[in-house]
């Protein structure tokens, strides 16, 4: 199949194999024309690629999978090159999750002493003599 052929099934752009054959990881192969030529295996790789890239994963770190296929394994992920990257992935994701957890507990902990604030704010204007509420958006309440 020609380059636009391979983009339209694989759902990405003529531009994008192009630079995926650029960084090498679609081969580039010609007809007697000199046009490029793919088979069902580039669509493989291609989807392979995408997935990852779905995942998060940046393209260099598609490499050891796709060189996986390349190298006639059923699966992309099951050479140790592979496996690896998916151990590298993991323990990235784990740390995000860790500064998006302390993250996370910091706006907890601003919201709950914002709401504690309003609601004295609010008990105070109820005594007689106390401060008159402000309206969130800067006039006072009627």
């Amino acid at each position: 199949m020609r380059i636009g052929e391979l983009a339209e099934r694989a759902g990405t752009t003529t531009r994008a194999l192009r630079y995926y054959e650029s960084r090498g990881l679609l081969p580039a192969r010609r007809d007697a024309h000199g046009h490029r030529t793919y088979d069902e295996r580039d669509l493989r790789l291609l989807a392979q690629i995408r997935t990852l890239r779905d995942f998060g994963f940046d393209l260099e770190e598609t490499r050891p999978f796709v060189e996986c296929l390349r190298a006639g394994h059923p699966e992309g992920d099951s050479c140790p090159a592979s496996l690896e990257v998916y151990r590298r992935k993991l323990q990235e994701l784990d740390a995000l999750i860790g500064e998006l957890s302390a993250v996370r507990a910091q706006v907890g902990a601003q919201l709950d002493r914002a709401e504690r604030a309003r609601a004295e704010l609010a008990a105070e204007a109820l005594v007689p003599g106390g401060p008159e509420p402000v309206c969130e958006l800067g006039g006072r309440e009627r």
